[in-house]
Protein backbone atom coordinates (compact mmCIF):
# COMPACT_ATOMS: atom_id res chain seq x y z
CA UNK A 1 0.00 0.00 0.00
CA UNK A 2 1.23 3.46 -0.86
CA UNK A 3 0.01 6.09 1.61
CA UNK A 4 0.34 9.71 0.49
CA UNK A 5 0.69 12.65 2.86
CA UNK A 6 0.18 16.34 2.14
CA UNK A 7 -0.59 19.57 3.94
CA UNK A 8 -4.37 20.06 3.55
CA UNK A 9 -4.01 23.85 3.85
CA UNK A 10 -1.54 23.84 0.95
CA UNK A 11 -3.90 21.58 -1.02
CA UNK A 12 -6.78 24.01 -0.52
CA UNK A 13 -4.54 26.89 -1.62
CA UNK A 14 -3.41 25.23 -4.89
CA UNK A 15 -4.12 27.08 -8.11
CA UNK A 16 -6.18 25.53 -10.89
CA UNK A 17 -3.00 24.87 -12.89
CA UNK A 18 -1.33 23.18 -9.90
CA UNK A 19 -4.42 20.97 -9.42
CA UNK A 20 -4.36 20.11 -13.12
CA UNK A 21 -0.68 19.13 -12.87
CA UNK A 22 -1.32 16.86 -9.87
CA UNK A 23 -4.26 15.26 -11.71
CA UNK A 24 -2.16 14.77 -14.86
CA UNK A 25 0.66 13.07 -12.96
CA UNK A 26 -1.67 10.72 -11.09
CA UNK A 27 -3.67 9.91 -14.23
CA UNK A 28 -0.43 8.97 -16.03
CA UNK A 29 0.59 6.76 -13.11
CA UNK A 30 -2.86 5.11 -13.04
CA UNK A 31 -2.63 4.34 -16.75
CA UNK A 32 0.88 2.88 -16.43
CA UNK A 33 -0.05 0.70 -13.46
CA UNK A 34 -3.39 -0.39 -14.93
CA UNK A 35 -1.53 -1.44 -18.06
CA UNK A 36 0.95 -3.50 -16.05
CA UNK A 37 -1.78 -4.92 -13.79
CA UNK A 38 -0.10 -3.52 -10.68
CA UNK A 39 -2.85 -1.05 -9.66
CA UNK A 40 -5.52 -2.76 -7.55
CA UNK A 41 -7.23 0.18 -5.90
CA UNK A 42 -6.77 3.76 -4.81
CA UNK A 43 -8.58 6.91 -3.78
CA UNK A 44 -8.14 10.45 -2.65
CA UNK A 45 -9.46 11.16 0.83
CA UNK A 46 -11.63 14.03 2.05
CA UNK A 47 -10.00 16.84 3.98
CA UNK A 48 -9.12 16.00 7.60
CA UNK A 49 -11.58 18.67 8.78
CA UNK A 50 -14.33 16.40 7.37
CA UNK A 51 -13.07 13.42 9.37
CA UNK A 52 -14.66 11.77 12.39
CA UNK A 53 -12.45 9.84 14.80
CA UNK A 54 -13.99 7.13 16.95
CA UNK A 55 -11.82 5.93 19.82
CA UNK A 56 -12.25 2.80 21.88
CA UNK A 57 -12.52 3.26 25.63
CA UNK A 58 -13.16 0.69 28.34
CA UNK A 59 -16.35 2.50 29.32
CA UNK A 60 -17.54 3.01 25.71
CA UNK A 61 -16.34 4.64 22.54
CA UNK A 62 -15.94 8.38 22.06
CA UNK A 63 -16.43 10.33 18.86
CA UNK A 64 -14.64 13.55 17.94
CA UNK A 65 -14.48 15.70 14.83
CA UNK A 66 -11.16 15.77 13.03
CA UNK A 67 -8.29 13.40 12.31
CA UNK A 68 -6.84 10.88 14.74
CA UNK A 69 -3.63 12.89 15.08
CA UNK A 70 -3.20 16.64 14.81
CA UNK A 71 -0.40 17.40 12.37
CA UNK A 72 0.31 19.75 9.48
CA UNK A 73 0.71 16.80 7.11
CA UNK A 74 -2.17 14.35 6.88
CA UNK A 75 -2.97 11.16 4.99
CA UNK A 76 -4.64 12.41 1.81
CA UNK A 77 -4.71 9.46 -0.60
CA UNK A 78 -3.68 5.86 -1.09
CA UNK A 79 -2.93 3.27 -3.76
CA UNK A 80 -3.09 -0.47 -3.32
CA UNK A 81 -0.57 -1.99 -5.69
CA UNK A 82 0.52 -5.54 -6.38
CA UNK A 83 4.13 -5.59 -7.48
CA UNK A 84 6.97 -8.06 -7.64
CA UNK A 85 9.20 -6.51 -4.98
CA UNK A 86 9.58 -3.86 -2.32
CA UNK A 87 11.96 -2.06 -4.66
CA UNK A 88 9.24 -1.83 -7.31
CA UNK A 89 6.77 -0.48 -4.73
CA UNK A 90 9.34 2.15 -3.73
CA UNK A 91 9.85 3.13 -7.38
CA UNK A 92 6.09 3.58 -7.80
CA UNK A 93 5.88 5.59 -4.57
CA UNK A 94 8.64 7.94 -5.70
CA UNK A 95 6.53 8.88 -8.72
CA UNK A 96 3.88 10.51 -6.53
CA UNK A 97 6.27 12.78 -4.60
CA UNK A 98 6.04 16.41 -5.67
CA UNK A 99 5.16 19.88 -4.38
CA UNK A 100 1.81 18.48 -3.23
CA UNK A 101 2.50 14.96 -1.90
CA UNK A 102 5.48 15.66 0.34
CA UNK A 103 5.81 12.24 1.98
CA UNK A 104 4.89 8.70 0.99
CA UNK A 105 4.73 5.64 3.20
CA UNK A 106 5.07 2.19 1.62
CA UNK A 107 3.50 -0.47 3.78
CA UNK A 108 3.02 -4.17 2.94
CA UNK A 109 -0.51 -5.53 3.35
CA UNK A 110 -0.57 -8.66 5.45
CA UNK A 111 -4.07 -9.74 4.39
CA UNK A 112 -6.41 -8.73 1.60
CA UNK A 113 -10.08 -8.91 2.50
CA UNK A 114 -12.13 -8.85 -0.69
CA UNK A 115 -9.14 -8.46 -3.01
CA UNK A 116 -9.03 -11.94 -4.47
CA UNK A 117 -8.04 -15.39 -3.41
CA UNK A 118 -4.25 -15.23 -3.80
Amino acid sequence: MILMYADPAATEAMSASERAEVFRRHEALHQDLAGSGEMLNGAGLAYPKDTTTIRWRVDGSTTTDGPFMKAAQQLTAYYVVDCASAERAHAIAERVLDFHVIAVEVRPIHDSFGMGDD
